[in-house]
């Protein structure tokens, strides 16, 4: 895979990119595309975001190495809260999902 391009891994349901400088791949489920796009997306759709939104792609997989500490050769994946975050509202809003915080005590 070249710096810079994008493939569709089928086995993995997924598209893969190499983040420059990085040396390992970086995927991006289907289902995170279904988060961002809406509707469950063909793999050319999801070609598509990712070619119109690379640098944001981009600027993610590099946000979240950087957050994690990743090692070079560490491969990684991005979800829709990294590529949201990273977008801004440079997309049109799929169905976010709300975390729900639960009325128990777990100090017992």
């Amino acid at each position: 895979m070249n710096n810079g391009s994008a493939e569709w891994s089928v086995a993995l349901d997924a598209l893969r990119f190499s983040v420059t400088g990085h040396g390992a791949p970086c995927a991006v489920h289907r289902l995170a595309f279904k988060a961002l796009l809406g509707a469950s997306p063909d793999s050319e759709a999801c070609l598509a975001c990712f070619t119109e939104h690379q640098a944001a792609f981009e600027a993610a997989a590099r946000d979240k190495i950087k957050r994690q500490n990743l090692a070079m050769d560490k491969s990684l994946h991005l979800n829709s809260r990294d590529i949201r975050r990273a977008l801004g509202n440079d997309i049109a809003p799929g169905p976010q999902r709300v975390c729900r915080v639960l009325d128990r005590d777990f100090t017992s």
